[in-house]
């Protein structure tokens, strides 16, 4: 078996290499390229290991012939496109964790060189001068933090603030009440933290909602004096609303570690009394970077040997604790989606997903991912878990996802269903005992079968001689029969035949099954 490739394009811990290679993967170390360099060697490759130097351009990608997975060991992905990447099933992978620490404690950094101005202390009394009379800072005991994003960052800055006996409010659309309770910190809405925060620091993403977050009209809205700082992603504060709200006083002091455009050579904050910004350090520690690296080398590894998947932004991630228990139920999904794909023809404006019993318990992004896969795979063999929900949006499916925890027949059932023109169709499977997956309905008829291999579904009259008929055209056509499956509504009415064959069912035998009396329908699967 061939060994993934992996290229590392950006300088990381040189322990990375040896994580992959000792995970089974070839390893490249090949940084500072020109994109043009990285367009002719990328295709060669199944992962690409970056830090925030390399760009993933839709040419790169176009390019990437062979891309399976790309790491970023960092959090921030602004270098990546992920759309691109997800429309060519390429997983994309961060590490929120590794440098979370050091991220946390930068911005505390800045708050303590904000409040007591120690950069222009510094400065002053190295050139020879003896400020004392010059420098009054503010203690930040009692103050007011206010915090934008209380995800990993955010609670890692709350949780020092509070030590540093602070009070905390967050403005956070995806903060829980009872996650604002056990972190110690008040929920607010935006106005609200902006007209009580003495300090204010942001630890969001980059995104279309939060660009400029902290705009002209939002600073205008501060308490006056506020101090702000930004360690989080360029492009969250507008630099030069920033830069008249220092200057009119509105703003008593800002520190950033980053900026809309970096490298950062020009600013119209350069030169601004009370600015103080560092060269995006926030993730620069010793620690962080052996970690972060470290990381992605164990996540894209751990994915190209083991498909293992974990914190990916594109496609569900897979816990070590629910991979085990999610596999089979994965697998029964892609069969079961696979299966209602090649029995329906037409426009399908709807797919459905329900969970019943047991498999309501668990995480169903993965398993309607794994149902949209088998689907759409019908159509084209490149789709996989990473695209299919992509394709399936820009194809104008609706996707619907419903948990039942109620019981019916089975103690656990996966059921497709589909919107077509004559109607709602749908197929149902289950797990044995062994964690096998079964079919036990198609299209309202109850039916228990193995979905595997080269495979016939026959729709006929249920009469008298119809198994002999079958058996004997398959006899004489050399097509030994695996299994035998039958199912019907109601005695003499309509009856379902599902059986696997040991080859790939040629046209020809199609229509001699058709050519059968009482046949209405005779199809050819594969899994």
């Amino acid at each position: 078996m061939t060994k993934p490739r992996v290229l590392i394009s950006d300088k990381m811990d040189p322990n990375a290499a040896r994580i992959f290679a000792d995970q089974g993967c070839d390893v490249d170390v090949i940084t500072g390229e020109t994109p043009e360099q990285l367009i002719a060697r990328i295709g060669d490759y199944d992962g690409l290991a970056i830090r925030s130097s390399t760009k993933v351009t839709k040419e790169i990608l176009a390019a990437a012939k062979n891309l399976k997975v790309i790491g970023r060991a960092g959090i921030g992905v602004d270098n990546v496109d992920i759309p691109a990447a997800s429309a060519q099933g390429v997983v994309v992978m961060n590490t929120p964790f590794g440098n979370s620490i050091t991220t946390a404690e930068h911005a505390i950094a800045l708050m303590f060189a904000l409040a007591r101005q120690l950069p222009e202390a510094n400065a002053q009394t190295q050139a020879g001068k003896w400020p004392k009379n010059d420098f009054m800072g503010v203690e930040v005991t009692g103050k007011v933090l206010g915090l934008i994003g209380a995800g990993n960052i955010g609670s890692i800055v709350a949780s020092r603030a509070l030590g540093l006996k602070m009070k905390v409010v967050a403005f956070d659309p995806f903060l829980t009440p009872e996650r604002a309770i056990e972190m110690g910190v008040e929920k607010a809405e935006l106005d609200t933290l902006l007209a009580k925060a003495d300090f204010i620091t942001l630890h969001t993403p980059l995104t279309d909602q939060t660009r400029n977050i902290l705009s002209a009209e939002n600073l205008a809205k501060t308490k006056k004096g506020v101090r702000i700082i930004n360690c989080a992603r360029g492009g969250l504060i507008d630099e030069a609303a920033l830069k008249a709200a220092l200057d009119s006083g509105q703003v008593a002091g800002a520190a950033l570690d980053v900026f809309a455009v970096e490298p950062a050579k020009e600013s119209p904050l350069f030169g601004t009394p009370n600015f103080i910004c560092t060269p995006h350090l926030g993730a620069s520690t010793n620690e962080a970077q052996v970690n972060v690296a470290l990381q992605v080398a164990e996540q894209m590894a751990d994915y190209l040997v083991n498909g293992g998947v974990t914190n990916a932004l594109n496609v569900p991630s897979l816990s070590a604790e629910e991979a085990p228990k999610l596999k089979p139920y994965m697998a029964l999904a892609e069969q079961l989606g696979s299966l209602v794909g090649q029995l329906t023809t037409g426009s399908i404006p709807r797919i459905s997903i329900y969970a019943e019993g047991a498999a309501a318990e668990l995480n169903i992004k993965p398993i309607v991912a794994a149902v949209l896969a088998g689907f759409l795979r019908v159509q084209s063999d490149t789709v996989n878990m990473v695209n299919a929900p992509f394709l399936a949006k820009e194809r104008g499916m609706e996707v619907r996802e419903v948990k039942t925890e109620k019981e019916g027949d089975y103690h656990t059932l996966i059921r497709v269903s589909v919107k077509t023109d004559a109607g709602e169709r749908s197929v149902a499977g289950t797990l044995f005992s062994n964690r096998e997956p079964r079919l036990v309905e198609l299209f309202g008829i109850k039916v228990e079968a193995e979905m595997a291999g080269h495979m016939m579904y026959i729709v006929n009259e249920d009469a008298p001689g119809f198994i002999g008929r079958i058996g004997t055209l398959l006899g004489e056509n050399a097509i030994n029969i695996g299994t035998f499956n039958l199912g019907r509504r109601d005695a003499g009415g309509e009856a379902v035949l599902l059986l696997s064959v040991d080859s790939k069912v040629e046209m020809g035998l199609l229509e001699q099954v058709r050519a059968l009396p009482g046949v209405k329908r005779a199809m050819a699967l594969a899994f």
